[in-house]
């Protein structure tokens, strides 16, 4: 029983960084932008998130002031980084899978690069701990699975129904959907189509940042060039394993966290069992989820991959 509890105590922090990057990049996709540079702008997240702590407080009580303002920084760089995808791929309309691969590549370098200069080696920080909510946290079993995290696994679960109200029942998540499967007709309403691409890469970005964010104050306490670890290309692969629902993406996320926990788990207790198989796993059951979970019901928007050039009447 114990096993069971530890792997599913695992698995509900260890897929808020893969919730918020996916959910983020759902926004990009809804609006018609695919961004494999998630990977890059988690990175630069993290970096940048562990940076501030390290640099100007990592004791007494400010500390967690400090901790809080490296999570918004991780986000705002993110946002940045975005917007500036958001003109190598709107304005300058390169291809978008080859400038995504390109930000990946230099968010990456770059995050590295300024770690070894500004911080030298490996570094532990404090961090950001637990927060056990009253009450719920005592309850058996459930008190350990569910409420005994850190503040911001709440937030980013709560970012799940934030996410279907605003793309469903406001009219940005209209535009969005609107410039994601139809530009020519919403731009015929007025619709101003690059400027709500770019809102959604910021709003994307900054999610991608804070994920990078969360995982080096709030889940490693560190900073090094291997964090991210395919994060970033799992998330843009649970938008389509979600078929683009912040509801299915969640649930996605969870599956490969639960993989992950899991060969945690089985490594933990010494089970004899071949490592480098427990490690695997998780990257193998996304493949095999995304192999067998077409729907033909849910098709990709429309206009995804596609720059818009309203000038253009083909």
């Amino acid at each position: 029983m114990d096993f069971i509890v530890n792997i599913l105590a695992l698995g509900i922090p260890f897929s808020v960084a893969l919730l918020l990057a996916s959910i983020g990049e759902m926004f990009n996709q809804r609006s018609g932008i695919f961004n494999l540079g998630c990977e890059g702008i988690m990175a630069m997240g993290a970096f940048i998130g562990m940076l501030i702590p390290y640099s100007v407080g990592q004791g007494g009580a400010t500390a967690e002031i400090y901790n809080f303002l490296g999570i918004i920084a991780g986000a705002l760089v993110g946002a940045l980084l975005g917007l500036v995808f958001g003109v190598v791929v709107i304005t300058f309309k390169a291809k978008q899978g080859i400038a995504g691969i390109g930000m990946q590549l230099f968010c990456v370098g770059a995050a590295g690069t300024l770690f070894r200069h500004f911080v030298g080696g490996t570094q532990s920080i404090p961090g950001i701990g637990k927060f056990y909510i009253p009450l719920l946290s005592k309850i058996p079993i459930l008190g350990q699975i569910f409420f005994s995290h850190n503040i911001l696994v709440y937030i980013a679960f709560l970012f799940v129904p934030l996410s279907v109200y605003i793309l469903f029942k406001t009219p940005w998540g209209l535009r969005v959907r609107a410039v994601g499967t139809y530009p020519r007709a919403a731009d015929s309403l007025g619709i101003n189509v690059n400027r709500v691409r770019f809102q959604a890469l910021a709003v994307g970005g900054a999610l991608a940042g804070l994920a990078g964010a969360y995982l080096s104050l709030c889940q490693a306490k560190m900073f090094s060039d291997e964090m991210i670890a395919g994060r970033g290309f799992i998330a843009v692969a649970l938008v389509y394993f979600g078929h683009w629902d912040p509801i299915k993406i969640m649930w996605g996320a969870l599956l490969f966290s639960l993989a992950q926990s899991f060969q945690l788990a089985v490594q933990g207790q010494g089970i004899n069992f071949p490592y480098e198989f427990a490690v695997m796993l998780p990257y193998v059951l996304v493949i095999l989820t995304l192999a067998f979970s077409r729907d033909k019901k849910k098709q990709e928007p429309a206009a995804l991959g596609i720059a818009f050039d309203r000038e253009k009447r083909t």
